[in-house]
């Protein structure tokens, strides 16, 4: 048996087999609702794919929106921007994260230090926070009215999370 086979093998003796796909991000060929939610905490629903809470969301929502080249070709470079500032935002958790337990480490706690980390944190949350805003604001200006209200659905769903 495959190495990567073990894991998949394991995964359907434990949930049961059947369904069990739409709970994991490995079921290779079998549509584009694979993977977890999307927070701000976690970098990119922990499944490496994308910020929609989907593995593969440009093509997951070519596929539900029935979007035409030109909305695709829109659709990828707002999503590669969305994709830039969280990998941004990922490296700035880090670093405030490395700070925070520099402020720890000494003979004495290092308040300065701590309250400079936690704002930095708080900075790297709003500017995430604004490239989502404006990430779908431009999604919204890209879709028909059909398009909008299918796109809420699966929102409202949790098919789509934000």
């Amino acid at each position: 048996m495959h190495p990567g086979m073990i894991s998949w093998w394991r995964s359907r003796q434990h949930h049961g087999g059947c369904g069990a796909h739409a709970h994991h991000g490995s079921e290779g060929g079998h549509g584009e609702e694979e993977g977890g939610g999307w927070s701000a905490s976690d970098d990119w629903g922990g499944h490496g794919g994308g910020g929609f809470g989907v593995r593969r969301p440009l093509r997951f929502l070519a596929f539900k929106l029935s979007l035409g080249e030109s909305q695709v070709n829109a659709l990828a470079r707002i999503l590669n921007d969305l994709k830039t500032e969280r990998a941004q935002a990922a490296v700035d958790n880090r670093r405030a994260i490395a700070a925070l337990a520099d402020a720890i480490v000494g003979d004495s706690f290092d308040e300065g230090k701590a309250k400079a980390a936690a704002a930095d944190r708080v900075k790297s949350a709003e500017k995430l926070r604004d490239a989502v805003v404006k990430a779908l604001g431009e999604i919204h200006a890209l879709l028909q009215p059909g398009q909008r209200e299918q796109l809420a659905y699966l929102i409202r769903t949790g098919a789509l999370l934000i």
